[in-house]
């Protein structure tokens, strides 16, 4: 018999009957579940290291913070990752075509079926999704724990309203692994590994998490009020083709600035610049439908 090692993040807004429930699931699926207890303070990572040697794979119900504090120990330890989204956004399941309620993502995991899937870093520190520096990091400096917790999904909507009013670029120097660099003034420059990111964005129209390659838009406009109206090419993954995006693809980046700027990896601020991106292809393998 399989055994999954769950882990449930404490401060997620549906962790609890959704975990049982699909803890429930894979135990009728004929996988032995194993849930140790939260021990106060202890990081994801700590608890994989702690506990996985007596599991099968590890199973994380929360969200893409979750996700990227248990990546580390994933990476080192090779053991796959089953993914129950009991996050806001729960981006790194929509790039991976998962079911958004816990049972049905436990079907998936029960299933067995296994994909390897590249992982971001920055300046070492791993990301699913997006690593960015500008207003997204100032949105994720702002968003807090209990907001979160509080308000869900609105809580991005007023936060991303004040960074808006308040945003101003900035000036900095991007160097591809693969090219020539560039000095731009941008309000946001944004790396992606995956395809999906904030709630529902795509980074760039083709991007995928298994194409070993980052994708990265600078934001470069004077205007801040253009941003709304881009909406919907930032769901489709087309601002690239405005004229004041500039957009660039490779195996990594540098980016310097004149002052140290926080940088924000899957909703947490985990570094600041200089930041040297990477991608490293195939690190974390994952059920998948």
């Amino acid at each position: 018999m399989e055994r999954a090692l769950i882990l449930a993040n404490p401060h997620s807004r549906s962790a609890g009957a959704g975990v049982d429930a699909a803890a429930a699931e894979l135990h009728k699926a004929g996988i032995d579940v194993l849930r140790p207890a939260w021990r106060e303070g202890e990081s994801l990572s700590a608890a994989i290291e702690r506990c996985g040697d007596k599991a099968d794979f590890v199973v994380i119900a929360g969200g893409d913070g979750s996700l990227n504090a248990a990546a580390p120990a994933l990476i080192a330890s090779g053991l796959p990752l089953g993914i129950l989204p009991g996050g806001t956004a729960n981006d790194l399941a929509r790039t991976l075509g998962l079911p958004l309620d816990m049972i049905g993502a436990a079907k998936v995991i029960a299933a067995g079926r296994i994909r390897a899937i590249d992982v971001g870093e920055v300046n070492g520190k791993p990301f699913f999704n997006v690593a960015s520096l500008g207003m997204s990091a100032s949105l994720a400096d702002r968003l807090t724990r209990e907001t979160k917790r509080r308000w869900g999904r609105l809580a991005y909507a007023l936060t991303a309203t004040e960074v808006l009013i308040e945003a101003r670029r900035f000036g900095a120097v991007i160097r591809p692994d693969e090219g020539d660099e560039v000095a731009v003034r941008s309000l946001q420059i944004a790396v992606g590994n995956g395809r999906h990111y904030g709630g529902g964005m795509i980074v760039e129209e083709t991007a995928r998490i298994d194409d070993g390659r980052l994708d990265l838009y600078s934001l470069e406009f004077r205007d801040i009020w253009k941003l709304p109206f881009m909406a919907f090419a930032f769901r489709k993954g087309r601002h690239g083709l405005a004229d004041d995006v500039r957009t660039m693809s490779g195996s990594g980046f540098e980016i310097r600035t004149r002052q140290p700027m926080p940088v924000n990896a899957d909703g947490e601020i985990v570094t600041r610049t200089p930041a040297v991106f990477r991608v490293l292809p195939g690190a974390i393998r994952v059920f998948v439908p």
